[in-house]
């Protein structure tokens, strides 16, 4: 993989002082990245139940079996915001419990993204008795109420999600595909997006959606020249007909990186079963009985996986990648996760963990020299040195060149 991921390393030159500020000198350092500057992702919606007091043991069990696996591969967790769901009634929010997980994650140094603010899918049923300008306003409050409750925690948000088929979405009636219809795709967009800026000026606003066409492309581009502040744009790509193989994923790869703007693939699936047949056209109307995880297909799940993780790591406007199940059976009964229901591991979680933790990492013994320094090159991210027993972290990016720790 060598020179095709360059970009993902830096080289450091860092000076180890002693707590009396001397130069620690000809002392063996060892330095071990403990979290990636690149994302890796998951959805992690169950979280809220694992910490709820409610939760049976017996659930809880299983949900703790979930996380250990989970901590161990990701440092960025995707939580759920569909309005829906978290506000099922005017005013009764999901924020307690929603808030409880955000911080669980954050405190345990997990990058968090919000999904989504504004969509016309599990969008609230009772915004159909108002008016669009009410919906308007409402959706605009929302943005202010979420963003601003949880900007401790949450530094990502998909502010809208799927505008390019948002007004003709037809499959339900839902106050956001009439609110679309009337203002028009750039206008809405553009009006949540200045929402989310005024709210949190310093929060990542990602544009989402599963549409790789030249349609997104050009809404992208409209939305640009209106002065949308888009900060990331994202990709979903639920392949739930198999992989899309590695030359339609480098030409949706050169058809955005066009804007010069970092990618993040946001939602991303790969079954473990038989795979959905190829004349459906909308995932969700594949319902079936059941959809097992199979030992043929949890080897195809793994390969498929890497092929598009190794595509993605090594492209350098790609900044983050979210494996949307973690679990099977999570979004319409697929075995799409990385772990079984029971929360054993499959194939696809073991060759995920392999590349992180061993063929993307840096762990290196080096020596100080006369004047305390060593030259630390290796993937980017935070760094624990240890040395004469204590520890010191750095941070290995893009544009420190040099940098000073006191042990």
């Amino acid at each position: 993989m060598g020179d095709r991921l360059s970009h993902r390393r830096s080289r450091c030159t860092v000076t180890l002082r002693d707590a009396q500020g001397l130069p620690v000198r000809g002392q063996v350092v060892r330095a071990n990245l403990i979290r990636h500057e690149f994302l890796f992702g998951c959805g992690i919606f169950w979280l809220a139940d694992l910490l709820s007091p409610e939760t049976t043991p017996a659930r809880k069990a299983v949900l703790e079996t979930y996380w250990e696996a989970w901590s161990e591969l990701f440092n960025y967790g995707t939580l759920p915001f569909y309005q829906g769901m978290y506000e099922p009634q005017e005013g009764v929010t999901r924020q307690e419990s929603t808030l409880r997980a955000a911080r669980f994650l954050h405190e345990r140094g997990i990058t968090l993204k919000g999904h989504p603010l504004c969509w016309h899918t599990v969008s609230a049923r009772w915004l159909l008795k108002k008016g669009n300008d009410a919906v308007l306003e409402n959706q605009l409050a929302r943005i202010r109420r979420e963003v601003g409750a949880f900007h401790e925690y949450i530094s990502l948000w998909d502010v809208i999600n799927e505008v390019v088929i948002m007004p003709d979405f037809d499959k339900e009636d839902n106050a956001i595909t009439r609110l679309c219809q009337e203002m028009g795709r750039v206008p809405l967009v553009k009006a949540v997006f200045d929402e989310a800026k005024r709210a949190d000026p310093d929060a990542t606003l990602l544009l989402n959606d599963f549409n790789t066409s030249e349609s997104y492309r050009q809404l992208i581009a409209d939305c640009l020249d209106a002065g949308v502040p888009i900060d990331v744009i994202g990709i979903q790509s639920h392949q739930h007909q198999g992989f899309w193989g590695t030359d339609k994923l480098s030409e949706v790869l050169s058809r955005f990186a066009s804007f010069g703007i970092p990618i993040h693939f946001t939602e991303n699936t790969f079954v473990s079963g038989d795979l959905m047949p190829p004349h459906i056209v909308d995932l969700n109307d594949w319902q079936v009985p059941s959809w097992p995880t199979t030992p043929a297909g949890e080897d195809r799940q793994a390969r498929d996986l890497l092929a598009m993780l190794d595509t993605l790591f090594a492209h350098p406007l790609v900044e983050a990648f979210t494996n949307w199940d973690f679990t099977d059976g999570a979004w319409l009964g697929a075995p799409s996760g990385l772990v079984r229901l029971d929360g054993s591991r499959k194939p696809a979680f073991d060759a995920f963990r392999e590349r992180i933790t061993k063929d993307w990492h840096t762990s290196v013994t080096l020596m100080t020299d006369e004047n305390g320094q060593i030259v630390l090159h290796g993937f980017r991210g935070e760094y624990a040195l240890e040395c004469l027993g204590k520890t010191a972290c750095v941070t290995l990016s893009k544009d420190c060149r040099e940098q000073t720790v006191t042990l």
